[in-house]
């Protein structure tokens, strides 16, 4: 009995002396921050005790880098009729020498509100100049201690992260990955005083039993140089053209970790004051659907392809046009070239050939395949607003032939990017889909992480089937972008260009507005980056390949420098089987490509 008595208070004093632990190490270790803010405060006017969660960048490395951190510095503020009676215009000066945006007419103004004890002057001080302002002992002048949301990129995958606003009277994340983990960055309010027991068991109760959310840090797959690179590309691309707005997405196809996720114009959001246009805060790249054009060939050429139906050197005879349901499509330059391939019609972005494809695999099947490949779901990206595109003219019980020819070569339905890049993973990753992330790891503030894993959605085709596809892409890279001048003698890559009409107005087509698209895998056969880039209405050019081969170009080769992507081309006559295959469980078809300095002909007729 003595024992058993022993024992019991045994563990009774351990149980005791690991919650007292425990909650040593949320105070000095964990809370330390808040409640050192909270001391500084006792002697000050308070102000907004704001605390929240840090959004980490990934270097290639696998080192973190703050994305979205806490920024300390004060709160200028005034007595009104102290300064007043300090001489108000002479306080002005003193400070504009050190804020010199101040505004003279909105200070005066409340300097003359003699009557309120407090009036604010300016927030967001910085440290420095906070001390600066502190050593002039202006009358009437105060600085009080104070925390904010800060971005240190400026607007570096601003799109991305998003960033704190209002809510009626509710300040929270409100776009970006703010809003999609505003669970887990926001902090509550937690009492240092307040009983042990009763909140020690509270926070057990609240995470244990009612499921709540812990309070963490995030990490993004975000590579920041890489993120950089394409913002100042696709910046370049909208001023060049005077485009509405220019997009990218680089993923890799199998983990869909997003490297970088940008738009131009965008926003800094430590400066949302000068933002004239709200709609700059949209993430067009998930949050609108349009439609493609031509980079859809690959995915029509794929249904066939995994059908048995059609393969690279299927002829059919191409008279430049041709007509369903009393309604006529036709190449982009109305030509016939006669009896011809179907890589000489990808090369050539020939909708002809694709209305061939689509009528060979037939409606039904047609649309199951594009539906399997997520066109017209959400991918579930872990960003707030996804749409879901608009195919459902491709969907039972429709079945009107037009719908389905121009579906094929990308006209009549809308995707939006991220859907569009969801699919191309499947024919980059042998057949597989995977789901694209942009969070890949959570840091809780009591100690533990929670690893998000790689998705993997179900087959959408063959393996070979996918290999066909890629040779076909990898062949228009070679010997038709930019006539092949660009063809790289020690990396494979995969590329198709898309110039599709749009609509305007709920009229129609709109006369001379284009969206211009282009997407991309390298290297072809193990490809760690699948890239997509658009832009809206370019302006005094024509197709994409005018607008956007050559940024993509460039983009590979500092992909290929940055990452020291090892080359996988083989020399001429040989196979490149053996070669690095760093797949993390797709399907890499590394080793199993024909030789690919000899390129499959394209027909005679292909010019």
């Amino acid at each position: 009995m003595l024992k058993s008595r022993i024992r019991f208070i045994s563990i009774a004093i351990i149980c005791f002396a690991l919650l007292l632990f425990a909650k040593l190490y949320m105070l000095q270790i964990v809370n330390t921050d808040t409640y050192r803010q909270k001391a500084d405060r006792q002697y000050q006017k308070p102000s907004t005790d704001f605390n929240r969660g840090t959004i980490f960048f990934s270097q290639k490395d696998g080192t973190q880098i703050s994305a979205a951190s806490l920024k300390t510095g004060f709160v200028l503020a005034m007595k009104p009729n102290l300064v007043k009676a300090g001489g108000a215009e002479k306080i002005y000066k003193q400070i504009a020498t050190l804020i010199p945006d101040l505004d003279h007419d909105d200070f005066i103004t409340k300097v003359n509100k003699t009557d309120d004890p407090y009036e604010e002057i300016r927030k967001k001080v910085d440290q420095d100049t906070g001390e600066k302002l502190n050593k002039l002992k202006l009358p009437g002048i105060t600085l009080y201690q104070d925390k904010w949301r800060y971005y240190p990129g400026g607007s570096l995958a601003s799109n991305v992260l998003g960033f704190m606003g209002y809510k009626g009277n509710e300040f929270a994340g409100r776009y970006g990955l703010e809003r999609t983990y505003d669970d887990v960055l926001s902090r509550k309010q937690s009492n240092a005083y307040a009983n042990f027991f009763v909140e020690t068991f509270s926070n057990i109760k609240k995470t244990v039993i009612d499921g709540e959310t812990p309070e963490g840090d995030i990490v993004t797959t975000i590579e920041p140089k890489t993120q950089a690179y394409i913002e100042e590309m696709i910046t370049k691309i909208n001023n060049q053209y005077s485009s509405e707005r220019t997009g990218a997405i680089i993923m890799n196809p199998q983990t869909g970790d997003i490297y970088a996720m940008g738009l131009s114009p965008s926003f800094d959001p430590n400066d949302l004051k000068n933002v004239k246009d709200t709609a700059l805060f949209r993430n067009d790249l998930v949050e609108s659907a349009y439609e493609m054009g031509s980079i859809m060939k690959p995915l029509t050429m794929s249904a066939g392809v995994d059908l048995g139906l059609v393969n690279s050197q299927t002829t059919y005879n191409d008279t430049g046009s041709a007509t369903f349901n009393n309604k006529t499509i036709s190449n982009f330059d109305k030509k016939g070239r006669g009896t011809i391939t179907l890589q000489c019609a990808l090369a050539k972005s020939l909708n002809t050939g694709f209305a061939f494809v689509e009528q060979k695999v037939g409606n039904a099947n047609f649309g199951g395949y594009f539906m399997k490949y997520g066109l017209g779901d959400k991918t579930g990206i872990d960003l707030p607003n996804e749409a879901s595109g608009l195919i459902s003219n491709i969907k039972p019980p429709r079945d009107i032939d037009i719908e389905y020819v121009t579906a094929a070569f990308g006209q009549g339905i809308s995707v939006t990017p991220i859907e569009v890049v969801h699919a191309f993973s499947a024919i980059a990753n042998g057949g597989l889909m995977v789901k694209p992330r942009l969070v890949k790891e959570i840091d809780y503030k009591i100690g533990t992480s929670k690893k998000i894993p790689v998705q993997f959605d179900a087959r959408v085709i063959k393996e070979d089937s996918a290999l066909e596809v890629v040779n076909m892409m990898v062949n228009n890279f070679d010997t038709s972008l930019k006539n092949g001048l660009y063809k790289n003698p020690n990396y494979t890559i995969a590329v198709k260009t898309g110039t599709a009409q749009v609509v305007r107005g709920g009229k129609g087509y709109a006369d001379n507005i284009y969206l211009h698209s282009f997407i991309g895998f390298l290297p072809a056969y193990n490809p760690q980056f699948l890239v997509f880039i658009y832009t809206v209405n370019p302006k005094g050019v024509s197709y994409s390949s005018d607008t956007l081969a050559i940024p993509f170009i460039d983009l590979s080769k500092f992909l290929i420098s940055y990452y020291q992507v090892a080359p996988d081309r083989a020399p001429e006559g040989q196979s490149v089987a053996g070669a690095s295959a760093t797949s993390t469980g797709g399907a890499s078809l590394a080793g199993k490509m024909a030789p690919l300095n000899k390129p499959a002909p394209n027909g005679k007729n292909c010019i």
